[in-house]
C-alpha cells in the first residue's frame, strides 16, 4: 500500500482527478496484449507535461515506487504489465503533434499521439512517416519508440529507430535531457537517442520526439501471389531480394492465417492456398511498374499459381488492411492466442518456416505463421487455451525451440515486439552472458534504484539453452 503523503504529493502535481487508485481503474491497467501476464498496479497517473512527469519521477524515486510507462497497451511481451505493482503512467493528455516542419522534414510530437494520426497528418502535406506497426491505428508513438516497432514497410524503409532524430527524456532521477534534434548529422558523444529507442521504458521516460520525414512516394502498386506450397512462397522471397529488388512490403501468410483472415475480413483471399505473398512497391511510377513486372515474373518462376496486381487502390487497401488484422482474426479461434516474432536472415526464411511446422507437429500444438518475410521477421502464432496447463506447457516448449532454431540460423528472439518480461529469460541466448552483463550495468548506471519498469528485459533466471 502506498504512503498517504506520496499519494497527496501526486494530487498536488497533476490534480486529484488525474490520479486514480480505484480497483476498476487499476484492473484496466493490470494487463496488456500479452497472454498470462497480469498484476495490479497500486495507482494510475495521467500527467499533462514533462514538468509534471519530472515531479512524479522524483517522488517515485524518493519512495522507491516502480513506474510503468504505458501507451495503448498493445505490447506483446508483457512490457507494460505492472508485475511489480507501483505506478502506471499514462500519456493520453500528452497527445499533440507540436510541429510539422516542412523545411527540415521533421515532425515534433508528444508520446501519446496515435501513430496513424501522425501518418495521416504528414501525408496531408505530401510527406511520409514510414514505420507502420499493425497496431498503428491504436498504438502510440511513445510505445513505438519504447519497443522500436517495425511494420509492413520495414523491409524498404526500416523501423522506428531509423526515424527518430531527437528525444526529450525524463531520467530516473527526475532530470530532463534533450538528445539529437533537427539534424542530418550529429556525432557529438554517445548516441543517447538510439539507446532510448527500444529501451522499453527501463532507462527513462520519453516526453517528446522529433521524427524524420521523407517525401511521400508518388506511386504505389500491390500484388497478391498465391502458392500451393509454403516453401515455394518462402523461396520466392529470397529470389526477389537476390534479384536486387527491395519492395516496400513483402508479407507472408500461411493457410491457417489466410482462412482466419478471410473469415474475418471477407476480402476474397484464396482459402485453398497453402500460402500467399502480399507484395507492394512504391516510388516513381516507371520504377514501380518495372519492379512489379519483374516481381510477378519471379513469383511465377518459383511456383506461384497466380500473381495478380490489385486493380484499384481500394482493392489494394483491402488487402493491406486484411493482413493487418491477422492477429485479431486468429484470436477469434481460441480463448488464448500467443503471437511471437522470431527473426532470421532473409536467406533462411524457407528453412525457418519448415522448422516452425516441424516443431508444431513435434509438440502437437497449432501454430499459424505470417509476417514480414522480406526482412526475415516471422510471426508464429499459437491458438491455444491457457486453462489447459498441459497444452500450455507444450506451447512454451515449442516456442523455446523456435527461438533456439532462429538463433541457430543467425537470427534473434524478437524482431519488433521487444523483450519485456515474457522473453527476458531468453535474452542471454541472443546477446550472451557478457552482453547481458553490459546491459545490466547500463541499467544500474541510469536507474540505480530500479524504479523504471522493473523486471522488463532482465529475468531473475536465464533459461537453459536448448541444443538442437
Amino acid at each position: 500500500m502506498l504512503p498517504t503523503d506520496f499519494i497527496e504529493n501526486l494530487y498536488e502535481i497533476v490534480g486529484e482527478s488525474h490520479v486514480n487508485h480505484s480497483e476498476s481503474s487499476r484492473l484496466a491497467y493490470s494487463f496488456d496484449a500479452t497472454p498470462n501476464f497480469q498484476a495490479m498496479p497500486d495507482i494510475v497517473v495521467s500527467p499533462a507535461n514533462a514538468e509534471e512527469i519530472q515531479q512524479i519521477v522524483r517522488a517515485c524515486n524518493e519512495y522507491q515506487v516502480p513506474i510503468v510507462p504505458r501507451g495503448s497497451g498493445t505490447n506483446l511481451a508483457a512490457g507494460t504489465t505492472p508485475t511489480q505493482g507501483g505506478l502506471v503512467l499514462l500519456f493520453h493528455r500528452m497527445n499533440q503533434i507540436l510541429e510539422i516542419d516542412e523545411e527540415n522534414l521533421t515532425a515534433t510530437v508528444q508520446p501519446g499521439v496515435i501513430t496513424q494520426t501522425i501518418i495521416d497528418a504528414v501525408e496531408e502535406k505530401n510527406l511520409f512517416y514510414p514505420p507502420d506497426p499493425s497496431s498503428m491505428k491504436i498504438s502510440t508513438i511513445g510505445g513505438n519508440i519504447s519497443e522500436n516497432s517495425g511494420g509492413l514497410r520495414g523491409l524498404k524503409y526500416g523501423v522506428t529507430k531509423d526515424y527518430i532524430l531527437g528525444l526529450q527524456i525524463v531520467l530516473p532521477n527526475g532530470d530532463l535531457i534533450n538528445t539529437g534534434g533537427k539534424l542530418a548529422k550529429d556525432v557529438a558523444g554517445y548516441d543517447l537517442t538510439k539507446l532510448y529507442v527500444g529501451a522499453e521504458g527501463t532507462l527513462g521516460i520519453v516526453t517528446e520526439a522529433t521524427l524524420k520525414l521523407i517525401p511521400k512516394p508518388s506511386s504505389k502498386k500491390t500484388l497478391l501471389a498465391v502458392y500451393d506450397s509454403m516453401e515455394r512462397a518462402a523461396e520466392t522471397v529470397s529470389a526477389i531480394i537476390s534479384d536486387r529488388i527491395i519492395p516496400a512490403t513483402l508479407e507472408f501468410i500461411d493457410q491457417p492465417t489466410i482462412r482466419a483472415v478471410e473469415d474475418y475480413a471477407h476480402v476474397g483471399l484464396p482459402t485453398e492456398a497453402e500460402a500467399v505473398l502480399l507484395i507492394e512497391q512504391d516510388g516513381p511510377e516507371e520504377v514501380v511498374l518495372a519492379d512489379m513486372e519483374k516481381i510477378e515474373l519471379l513469383c511465377k518462376e518459383h511456383g506461384a499459381l497466380q500473381a495478380q496486381t490489385a486493380a484499384s487502390e481500394i482493392e489494394a487497401e483491402a488487402l493491406r488492411s486484411a493482413r493487418r488484422t491477422a492477429l485479431s482474426a486468429l484470436a477469434r479461434l481460441s480463448p488464448t492466442t500467443i503471437l511471437e516474432d522470431a527473426t532470421v536472415p532473409r536467406s533462411e526464411i524457407a528453412a525457418m518456416v519448415r522448422a516452425i511446422n516441424e516443431i508444431a507437429d513435434k509438440f502437437n500444438v497449432r501454430i499459424a505463421t505470417f509476417g514480414h518475410a522480406g526482412d526475415g521477421n516471422l510471426h508464429p502464432t499459437c491458438t491455444t487455451d491457457a486453462r489447459d496447463e498441459d497444452e500450455l506447457e507444450r506451447v512454451e516448449q515449442a516456442f523455446e525451440e523456435i527461438f533456439a532454431h532462429a538463433i541457430k540460423l543467425g537470427g534473434t528472439i524478437t524482431g519488433e515486439h521487444g523483450v519485456g518480461e515474457m522473453k527476458s529469460p531468453y535474452l542471454a541466448w541472443k546477446v550472451g552472458e557478457e552482453g547481458l552483463a553490459i546491459m545490466k550495468t547500463l541499467k544500474q548506471s541510469f536507474d540505480p534504484n530500479n524504479i523504471m519498469n522493473p523486471r522488463k528485459m532482465f529475468a531473475k533466471e536465464t533459461r537453459k539453452r536448448i541444443v538442437l
